[in-house]
């Protein structure tokens, strides 16, 4: 049976070109533009927003079949063009918000809550997107369509989340990884999955560049945020946060930005549940950079006038080792729609910002230290004061990184002072040297 809902790819520049979601193309034909997926918002509107809410409750964390996803539960509002049949999924979102009131008391914010988008199958947020661009592949060649593979361009996560569900798709993954700049947790993901992994001699921008070749010119269905479909499935990220705070928004939402595409995303999360009445306003949000990937933030100083691509250094943030974001010009829109600030942090900031999140029972990967680390700073001087309510956007989990972890704790980060280190006590096998050691960390 039809769905009664319609969605769309649309030029993103406005030039009025559109096309249908099972067209393989990621660039408008007519201005070369980026993409984005539309919605028939009057069809969406025959459901009042109370409607839309009772019937999410409904399916939030339902504990089998389409609607256990946190993803396909809003299955309306991403993509409607994909049969339940040929849904891929591996009970991606439906994450938890923690609020770490413990961690906001130490810079004055208290009411800051963590969505930790890492809790899912592959370990980060690329999973909710993946879901929609595999299950549209998978649609596609139900109908006939000849998609040999799926392929990317990778720092990790996104190899990662496309491997697995290829896996569970039957259907062959390529990735395309900068040699020896992805940690070994997420490198053996899309081996352990079966996907072609290339290594190659180059940075994450290089790997982009050909895998768009390579997509082009042999049919190849390409999997990263430059396709719209994959920001379709991040956007429920927005709407997971409203829900679980019920209905209520956000004062600001902190979230770490590479290629720009989760921006973007968070941002159509938002403006979707305003236009059809779940939230009554927007919050602000903050992208933050590592200081050694941030072009972004350097267009932001000249307040998005111009952008210039940048060659990414080296950092322990290496999913946002990104110099050359594709999703540049929307995540600019979305920053300018929502009152949206830039901020960067230094490895020292970002690793002594996960230390102290830590603290607070959290297991934080190195770019949801970035996010952390600009919340202090924006905390510090008053931007975010102290009654706002904040939620950070935790992309990974810490698990992914455990040699970042560990260097940190055993100070061998070369650009951190490790200010919270808390390296194991070697002591004798003695009980008056434990106990001793024992009273001496609880102050008795």
């Amino acid at each position: 049976m039809k769905a009664k809902y319609n969605a769309w790819f649309q030029c993103f520049a406005g030039c009025g070109e559109a096309y249908a979601l099972d067209d393989i193309i990621y660039l408008c034909r007519k201005c070369g533009s980026l993409l984005e997926v539309r919605h028939d918002m009057d069809a969406l509107r025959a459901k009042s927003a109370e409607q839309w809410k009772r019937l999410f409750a409904r399916r939030w964390r339902a504990p089998a079949g389409v609607f256990s996803s946190g993803v396909w539960s809003k299955k309306e509002y991403v993509c409607p063009r994909v049969d339940d049949a040929n849904i891929v999924s591996l009970g991606e979102g439906a994450t938890p918000l923690l609020h770490v009131e413990s961690f906001g008391r130490r810079f004055g914010v208290p009411d800051v809550h963590v969505k930790l988008c890492g809790n899912s199958h592959t370990g980060s947020f690329k999973d909710l997107g993946m879901t929609v661009l595999v299950s549209m592949v998978k649609q596609m060649r139900a109908e006939g369509k000849s998609v040999p593979a799926i392929a990317c361009a990778s720092t990790g996560d996104t190899s990662a989340a496309l491997a697995a569900y290829c896996a569970r798709a039957g259907i062959q993954s390529v990735v395309f990884l900068p040699h020896d700049k992805v940690s070994p947790s997420q490198l053996v993901q899309p081996l352990a999955n079966g996907a072609l992994t290339l290594a190659l001699d180059t940075d994450f921008d290089g790997c982009m560049k050909l895998v768009q070749e390579v997509c082009s010119r042999n049919n190849i269905y390409l999997a990263n945020s430059m396709n719209s479909l994959r920001v379709e499935g991040q956007k429920t990220v927005s709407i997971e946060i409203c829900q679980q705070l019920g209905w209520e928004v956000p004062d600001w939402v902190v979230i770490p930005g590479g290629n720009l595409g989760n921006v973007t995303a968070l941002g159509l999360g938002f403006e979707m549940m305003r236009d059809l009445g779940l939230i009554g306003r927007l919050p602000r949000i903050c992208c933050a950079q590592s200081e050694r990937a941030n072009p972004l933030y350097f267009s932001y100083l000249k307040d998005f006038r111009t952008f210039e691509p940048q060659t990414a250094r080296e950092t322990v943030a290496t999913a946002i080792r990104i110099g050359n974001p594709v999703s540049i010009w929307k995540a600019i829109r979305t920053l300018q729609r929502f009152g949206g600030v830039v901020e960067q942090a230094s490895e020292d900031e970002l690793s002594d910002a996960c230390a102290l999140a830590d603290l607070s029972g959290l297991f934080t990967d190195p770019h949801t230290g970035v996010a952390l680390a600009a919340l202090m700073k924006l905390a510090a001087r008053g931007d975010i004061s102290p009654s706002d309510r904040v939620v950070v956007i935790s992309t990974a989990h810490g698990l992914k990184f455990p040699q970042f972890k560990a260097d940190y704790h055993w100070k061998k980060l070369a650009d951190a002072r490790s200010r919270h280190a808390n390296p194991p006590v070697e002591l004798p096998a003695d009980y008056d040297a434990i106990v001793s050691a024992i009273l001496s960390r609880t102050g008795r």
